[in-house]
């Protein structure tokens, strides 16, 4: 750019022509393709041959490169605010692994990490530890130091952690594992986060795949575990209804196709068992519709609570749930009824073949009675 001002100031016939270019290339500006730099090496690519280097080239290039390093800034700058915004956040793992903790004898036997319980509830505790090789900072707890880790248990099966990264999950969940009973075969997770902005005006605002919170505290991780422990335990129901009305679809297309179905009695009455077990599982051990004490006793934590409720979405995948039971229940309702008056009808048979031997006989008796006599 010097060596072109200095040509303009010794030729100042050459201003008219760069005014014309300037003013064409601000009404036509080059397009710029994001993260891609002009090719710099070009063949059978001439120049007219001067003394003094080309201003229109020059300042052409210099707008390319500098587009080039307003696009690269740009980039540097996306992934450094991804980067700002994913660092306050505290990361939230909440699997589900078994069908029923013992609660007791871990509270017993972890004393020393339990954390005192805030409400009257009986289905939960939460246990805190310490950790201070974690990499995680921003979980600014009011009791604690940004070291401390949490681990929230339900005796239905969930198990939630916080600040947990995830090739320590593991350690937390054998402890999980010592006093739980059903485990299943294959355990359920889901990822969640929480960031705390103690200058925002209001108390919580929801984010993508996150909440933030004004104010971060043991009541408010045991709201947002509460939540998030129900809902992938729902998870787990929800499959296993969907596995029975799998098995009522090929029973119904095996008779769409027959006209009628092998299904034992003993075998109905398991499925029955199961949808009844589940739908009270979900209603009572998991509490999906009990009111949390901590939320009934102040209204932040009530809005955190409705918050996550309408983000995994709980009353419309129960009642999604609700309406396969309500297949399923009348399914094996059907199925019931057929079953029975097959019975019903082999019972009719039997009658009909013993009135027929009994009538046998008695013919019998008749005619050797009549046979006798004539002699």
């Amino acid at each position: 750019m010097g060596r072109w001002r200095a040509s303009l100031a010794l030729n100042l016939s050459r201003i008219a022509t760069i005014s014309k270019f300037i003013n064409s290339r601000s009404k036509n500006p080059p397009r710029k393709s994001p993260f891609i730099p002009k090719p710099t090496t070009q063949f059978f690519h001439f120049r007219p041959f001067s003394a003094a280097p080309s201003a229109a080239a020059q300042y052409a290039d210099d707008l390319d490169f500098k587009a080039h390093q307003d696009d690269i800034l740009d980039e540097d700058h996306y992934y450094a605010s991804d980067e700002y915004e994913d660092a306050g956040k505290i990361p939230i793992k909440a699997y589900f692994l078994c069908t029923s903790i013992d609660l007791k004898s871990m509270q017993a036997e972890n004393s020393r990490n339990i954390v005192p319980p805030t409400s009257r509830s009986i289905n939960s505790i939460a246990l805190r530890f310490c950790n201070s090789q974690s990499n995680m900072t921003g979980f600014k707890v009011r009791e604690m130091t940004n070291s401390s880790q949490y681990m929230i248990v339900f005796q239905y099966g969930s198990a939630v952690l916080f600040n947990v990264e995830d090739h320590e999950a593991e350690k937390y969940l054998q402890i999980v594992r010592k006093y739980a009973s059903g485990l299943l075969p294959e355990m359920r997770k889901d990822d969640y986060a929480v960031k705390e902005k103690p200058l925002m005006g209001k108390d919580m605002e929801g984010g993508l795949d996150c909440i933030v919170l004004k104010d971060l505290d043991t009541d408010s991780i045991r709201i947002i575990s509460s939540v998030l422990g129900q809902s992938i335990a729902l998870d787990h129901f929800v499959s296993q209804v969907d596995g029975m009305v799998e098995e009522f679809t090929e029973i119904n297309r095996g008779m769409e196709k027959t006209g009628t179905f092998t299904l034992h009695r003993k075998k109905l009455f398991q499925l029955v068992g199961k949808a009844n077990s589940n739908l009270a599982d979900v209603i009572l051990r998991v509490g999906l519709f009990d009111r949390s004490e901590i939320a009934w006793r102040d209204a932040k934590y009530a809005q955190i609570h409705e918050y996550l409720r309408e983000e995994y979405e709980v009353t419309q995948r129960f009642g999604n749930l609700n309406f396969k039971l309500k297949f399923v229940e009348h399914n094996i309702h059907f199925l019931q009824e057929v079953l029975q008056n097959r019975r019903s009808d082999l019972l009719e048979w039997v009658i009909i073949v013993l009135l027929s031997i009994e009538n046998v006989v008695s013919i019998y008796e008749i005619i050797r009675e009549s046979s006798a006599g004539a002699m």
